[in-house]
């Protein structure tokens, strides 16, 4: 297993350099100039070699690029433009994009899993109908459209909830499931299809012919089996949760990483907006590692062929 958790570390060094390296790509591709940009059209030429000097924008990107992997590896990600802080010190606001991702991940997991594995038990009864008309909604339905829905309905009509902002659980669940909502029609469906898959084996037929109960063949059998690909889903599911985050922040308020990039991308921070980046991509490679050690767990296998 250690061997299995060091290659896979070493696999994420060059992802991590890759993704630094298209995020610096990206601003050099930007159409005119980036700096004149970020300062606005009435800067006087004077601040704009000034601040393309602080960013370093007058050396070759190779030698940016070198420079800046150099600070990352000393922990220093350089200062926000706009509120000339460190980008390392906006960390105050990661706990609440974690808050929120966390929460909708446990939701789209232990609503996707159990609407799938009561669809595979019982296929064409009426929650499977239910279940699967429900999933396709929430896969056709933008993330931003959803989370206005939930607040008219439930703010503004009902008042169960608060419309944004943060300040306990109550402030959590709108957002959450609103983000959660797309993860749990695809969760559901494919723990549907990997149970009935494996409802389908040999192994499984045997069990119930030896009498085992109808619960353990399905716990213990069918679904610990099926788990691979949930899992792998999970994974997936979490990344792209903490993506979703962005538009789910701005809709609520949320004081999150997400909605301070949306605000840095306005404001034209090139180093905020590429340190936030880099903390995503950070964050998306550990979730992808623990996914792959959840898999030395569930098969030894896969340890030993890592």
């Amino acid at each position: 297993m250690l061997t299995f958790l060091v290659r896979r570390l070493m696999l994420a060094v060059p992802v991590l350099l890759g993704v630094v390296f298209v995020v610096m790509l990206t601003v050099e591709l930007i159409p005119g100039d980036a700096v004149a940009l970020m300062l606005g059209e009435h800067a006087t030429p004077e601040a704009v070699a000034k601040l393309r000097d602080y960013l370093g924008l007058d050396k070759p990107m190779v030698v940016r690029y070198v420079e800046y992997v150099g600070r990352v590896a000393r922990g220093d990600l350089g200062r926000s433009i706009q509120q000339n802080r460190p980008v390392d010190e906006l960390g105050d606001v990661w706990p609440a994009t974690l808050e929120l991702t966390v929460a909708a991940l446990v939701i789209a997991a232990v609503v996707g899993v159990l609407a799938g594995l009561v669809s595979a038990v019982w296929p064409t009864s009426w929650f499977d109908t239910i279940a699967r008309i429900g999933s396709l909604f929430g896969l056709s339905m933008p993330v931003f459209w959803t989370g206005l829905v939930l607040i008219v309905v439930f703010a503004f009509w009902l008042s169960w909830f608060p419309v944004g902002g943060t300040g306990g659980l109550s402030h959590l669940v709108l957002p959450a499931v609103t983000l959660a909502l797309p993860s749990v029609a695809m969760v559901a469906r494919m723990t549907r299809s990997s149970v009935l898959d494996v409802l389908r084996e040999d192994y499984v037929r045997t069990a119930r012919a030896k009498g085992v109960a109808e619960r353990l063949v399905v716990s213990k059998h069918a679904l610990r089996n099926a788990a691979i690909p949930i899992l792998t889903l999970l994974g997936l599911q979490a990344g792209q949760l903490m993506g979703g985050a962005v538009l789910t922040e701005t809709v609520f308020a949320w004081p999150g990483l997400g909605r301070l990039i949306v605000k840095a991308i306005f404001a034209r921070d090139y180093v905020l907006v590429q340190g936030a980046v880099l903390v995503f991509a950070v964050a998306f490679v550990l979730i992808n590692l623990a996914v792959d050690l959840a898999y030395g767990a569930l098969d030894p296998r896969v340890s030993r062929q890592g």
